[in-house]
């Protein structure tokens, strides 16, 4: 039985929580927080014994072999290095931290203890996701040449919520953002190029953002994100052979459609639960049961480059809107 401590209470949590209470051979042990009511709510749904009022205590239960932390990004660093301290596996929502240098701090402490750390990035684990990537590899789709991709919507603006405030890793390049350019990452591999357009919030973070990703080799991915337009959250991957349509939302997908360059269009549809969640969650069993520390579906490497990749855009942002201000 792999028993999994929760380190938050939000919605994120009790949805991955509930996978893991559902999964066979697994459960949750304790849920953490820093509200001990709130904790002992979340333990009650999801038939925790434990419940604690710090994410200390919750690293140090003898019983909990796996803490997911699902904490605001601000914290996410804060919870692993108590956990990877303890010698607990770590699955930590993306991003894994706010920053680069802290997602390195993060990915080295995990190294140096031998600790298994993952990102929770569900879309990898996505079977149409995972489909995708397969045709890609195969050849396909032929050479790929362009990924399309957006994930927005419109989030009122208040400076309080974790998505505007700067102090809990608000914008929306970390929350959203990640995924269309995790898409192109999966894809296509680290871009050779990045150029990036946005606009701030009165509260300093990024409201949205456009970007284009290039290769050396002229394949390219455009991509789009935002706080202040509902997108169409889809996705498009063409190649010089096939071209595929991911339906929204791209990331947890439940339809791919294959285009070829001749006959109808090839459609895959999945179950509405088989989201990713419950793959990202056996792939830690698995690792652990392998005795691996990384992950090669998400891997630590690519989420140190992802980490690079979103700070490049967020000072491309930034700077962008500096410029913009006239001096006082």
């Amino acid at each position: 039985m792999l028993s999994w401590g929760i380190a938050a209470t939000g919605g994120i949590a009790r949805t991955v929580g509930q996978v893991i209470a559902a999964e066979p051979g697994m459960r949750v042990a304790a849920v953490g927080s820093r509200d001990l009511g709130r904790a002992r709510g979340l333990a009650d749904e999801l038939a925790a014994p434990r419940a604690y009022g710090s994410y200390a205590e919750l690293a140090l239960d003898p019983e909990v072999d796996v803490v997911y932390v699902a904490t605001p990004h601000s914290l996410h660093l804060q919870v692993a290095e108590l956990a990877i301290a303890a010698g607990k596996a770590v699955l930590c929502e993306k991003p894994l931290a706010v920053t680069a240098a802290d997602t390195e701090r993060m990915v080295k402490l995990a190294r140096e203890a031998g600790v298994f750390l993952m990102e929770a990035m569900w879309m990898r684990f996505n079977p149409l996701v995972q489909r995708l990537q397969g045709l890609v590899r195969d050849g396909s789709l032929g050479t790929l040449r362009s990924v399309s991709a957006s994930f927005g919507f419109t989030s009122p603006y208040d400076p309080a919520h974790r998505l505007w405030d700067p102090a809990l890793g608000g914008g929306a390049l970390l929350d959203l953002g990640i995924y269309p350019m995790g898409l192109a990452q999966l894809l296509l591999g680290e871009p050779d190029a990045m150029a990036v357009s946005g606009s701030l919030s009165a509260s300093g973070v990024d409201a949205e953002a456009g970007l284009l990703m290039s290769w050396n080799d002229g394949a390219r991915a455009l991509l789009d994100t935002s706080l202040l337009s509902p997108l169409s959250n889809a996705a498009t991957v063409t190649g010089t052979t096939m071209r595929a349509e991911l339906a929204a939302p791209f990331f947890a997908t439940r339809r791919l459609v294959l285009h070829g360059p001749a006959g109808e269009p090839e459609e895959h549809v999945i179950d509405a639960s088989d989201n990713g969640y419950a793959g990202e969650i056996r792939e830690v069993r698995d690792m652990l049961a392998q005795g691996l520390t990384e992950s090669a579906i998400m891997s630590l490497d690519d989420s140190l480059a992802m980490a690079r990749l979103l700070e490049h855009a967020r000072g491309q942002v930034a700077g962008a809107a500096a410029e913009e201000t006239p001096a006082s």
